[in-house]
């Protein structure tokens, strides 16, 4: 399905995303439910060895990919800290400024995502919001049951 229109309003957009892994390294996936208007896109990945905070970060990345144009109004949910707070505590800006380091002056981690993520952002109006996770928000709670299914379809694969 392409989501795209032909008015301002019409190029609104919502997002949840979520990410889950089966140990912290281990098997992990991501998810995404795009929403415009009445219409629905849901997405999914897989990772054999990964992080949680990678399918987080992952989730983002894919769903803002799969807006084949650019010039949205996006409105992102995730239940993610890690990623929510990159934008709200202007963490990513920080980075940026420092050649990519962190606080304590040690490389960023994650920042071939980051640096993909903000390459995506700046072809749309992103809004990053927090969520809580497993709290009933049917979005949130359908992201991570798309996530931890590819995580199972995965695994049973491999055998």
């Amino acid at each position: 399905m392409t989501l795209r229109g032909d008015s301002l309003d019409a190029k609104t957009i919502t997002i949840y995303t979520d990410g889950a892994c089966s140990g912290n390294p281990g098997p992990g996936a991501w998810a995404a439910v795009l929403r415009h208007g009445e219409r629905t896109r849901e997405i999914s990945g897989t990772a054999p060895c990964t992080t949680n905070q990678r399918m987080e970060l992952t989730a983002v990345i894919e769903a803002l990919k799969a807006l084949r144009v650019s010039g949205w109004d996006v409105e992102v949910f995730s239940d993610s800290a890690y990623v929510v707070n990159a934008f709200r505590q202007r963490w990513v800006e920080k980075w940026q400024r420092n050649g990519w380091k962190n606080a304590r002056k040690e490389p960023v981690a994650n920042r071939d995502l980051w640096e993909q993520l903000v390459g995506l952002m700046a072809k749309n109006r992103v809004r990053i919001h927090k969520v809580e996770g497993h709290a009933g928000d049917p979005w949130n709670e359908r992201c991570d049951r798309l996530a931890r299914q590819a995580i199972r379809a995965m695994q049973e694969e491999r055998g």
